[in-house]
């Protein structure tokens, strides 16, 4: 028998990295061919249909190609480092092959398409798309792209391929909390669960009065915490306090860890309420909103039923990082604004659809404060251990847990400022530069009107970059492209 070399095994082990990655792709081929069935309902140019079959068809010719490098006999674990490289090469793919329609079609460039791409996939909402023009086939390719980014596109081929072997692809997606024990059967429930809320959303969007066209897309946009909308105006379009309260409670499902959800779906309420970071969010609701609503919106406008609705939603949709808006912020006064840029650093939740340096790391963050000042008072002889309480149990906080929690926190906030100075070095003001970035660094799709058609490419780079750090939390990146540094160059020298 032939003894493989470290080479060989390397070289192996990459093979398998393609085919999981040529899985991904060509389901993003079937993903594309989803927005033809809107020609049953408008019309459209052949060009708009052509751009989604020609790149569809060579999605999915590429996907079998690189599926070819996985052998079915073969059952290898994939490891977390490996996990990362794979959604690493599956989000680079995705985000340039799902460009395509918009640069065939003629509706943008190649920086605006990719821009509106990584937007979409990363459940941003920020967009260089004049919706009130655009066909709805790219209206609807928009939310899709929401659907699958919110939802996890490494979830979704779990689901569908991976047994209990796929813990470092989970883990790579930027997820931790297993709902039940087998990686596969936790994949298939976080998509129930997502796809259920969608559905509810649709039924009660379309109670409320809104198209079925709409309902579905703004339903989509609001679980995903993606925040595109079929309207200029987004949710301000319809002044309706019915469709901004069923936004509200979607907003909130979408950043609400998955884990927890499945908590609340067998019944046991009281441990739902007892989870760490979803008391983190209702004490943050409770407390920004009241002071939202007596400095900002209270002094806009002259009804208070409409401060409160404003201040409600806007804060509700900064901390969920979903992005939609019932207004302009225009005349916002800076205390608002520095509260929503607040807001949208938090986050949502882990394991959820929603971006941030998130509620969990915050919530131990000052919790470690506390924890470290009454070690002061109490008497040293005294061991204490601390916890938390997460949806997968009562989890004791070592040191090592809270450094890696301050190095997420650290690298986000080293990046906020690296960005916001580009930007400023643009000419735009700190004020919106902060906001803006904000915004893209924690996925959430606020504007202050930085982001345009109009913006210097530079600008779109630049929030491009910032999206994609955010939705994969900057670690899996960083480990990746170092690992595949690492193993070119032990390739190069056995070579």
């Amino acid at each position: 028998m032939m003894t493989l070399t470290g080479v060989d095994i390397l070289i192996k082990r990459y093979k398998v990295i393609l085919g999981y990655t040529g899985t991904i792709i060509m389901g993003i081929g079937f993903a594309l061919l989803t927005p033809l069935i809107t020609i049953f309902f408008f019309q459209y140019s052949f060009r708009e249909v052509f751009s989604f079959l020609i790149t569809a068809t060579i999605t999915i010719l590429i996907g079998l190609k690189l599926r070819r490098f996985t052998s079915k006999q073969e059952n290898i674990t994939i490891s977390i480092q490996e996990g990362g490289i794979i959604v690493l090469f599956s989000w680079i793919g995705t985000i340039f092959i799902s460009a395509l329609p918009f640069l065939i079609a003629g509706e943008l460039n190649f920086i605006q398409s990719v821009f509106e791409v990584v937007s979409g996939y990363t459940t941003t909402g920020l967009s260089v798309v004049n919706v009130s023009v655009i066909s709805p086939m790219f209206l609807l390719w928009r939310s899709i792209m929401q659907l699958l980014g919110g939802v996890g596109l490494i979830v979704i081929m779990l689901s569908a391929i991976i047994g209990p072997h796929g813990v470092g692809l989970y883990n790579a997606e930027a997820r931790s909390d297993k709902i039940v024990p087998n990686i596969k059967k936790t994949a298939v429930m976080i998509i129930i669960i997502y796809l259920s809320y969608i559905f509810a959303g649709i039924l009660l969007y379309i109670i409320a009065g809104m198209g079925i066209f709409d309902a579905i897309n703004h339903s989509i946009a609001a679980v995903s915490t993606g925040g595109f909308s079929t309207k200029a105006e987004s949710i301000g379009y319809y002044n309706s306090p019915a469709i901004e309260l069923i936004t509200i409670i979607l907003m909130i499902a979408g950043t609400i860890n998955f884990a927890a959800h499945a908590i609340l779906w067998k019944g046991k309420i009281k441990e739902f309420f007892s989870i760490g970071e979803f008391k983190m969010m209702i004490f943050m609701l409770s407390f920004f909103i009241p002071l939202i609503l007596y400095f900002t919106t209270f002094n806009m406008f002259s009804d208070l039923s409409k401060s409160v609705r404003v201040a409600f939603f806007e804060i509700v949709s900064g901390i969920s990082t979903t992005g939609f808006s019932t207004v302009s912020y225009n005349n916002w006064n800076d205390f608002g604004i520095f509260i929503l840029i607040l807001m949208m650093i938090v986050g949502g939740g882990t394991g959820s659809t929603a971006g941030g340096i998130k509620q969990y790391r915050v919530y131990v963050l000052l919790k470690s404060l506390w924890w470290n000042i009454k070690s002061y008072i109490l008497p040293r002889n005294i061991v204490k251990e601390y916890s938390v309480k997460r949806p997968d149990g009562r989890f004791y906080v070592s040191d090592k847990h809270i450094i890696e929690i301050c190095s997420v926190t650290t690298v986000y906030i080293i990046s906020f400022l690296i960005f916001v100075i580009i930007l400023m070095a643009h000419g735009y003001g700190l004020k919106e530069s902060m906001f803006e970035i904000a915004s893209c660094l924690s996925t959430v799709g606020l504007s202050m009107g930085i982001t345009s058609p109009e913006a210097p490419n530079m600008v779109l780079v630049t929030e491009i970059i910032a999206m994609f750090l955010g939705r994969l939390e900057f670690i899996v990146i960083f480990y990746s492209i170092l690992k595949i540094i690492k193993d070119f160059k032990f390739i190069n020298e056995k070579n």
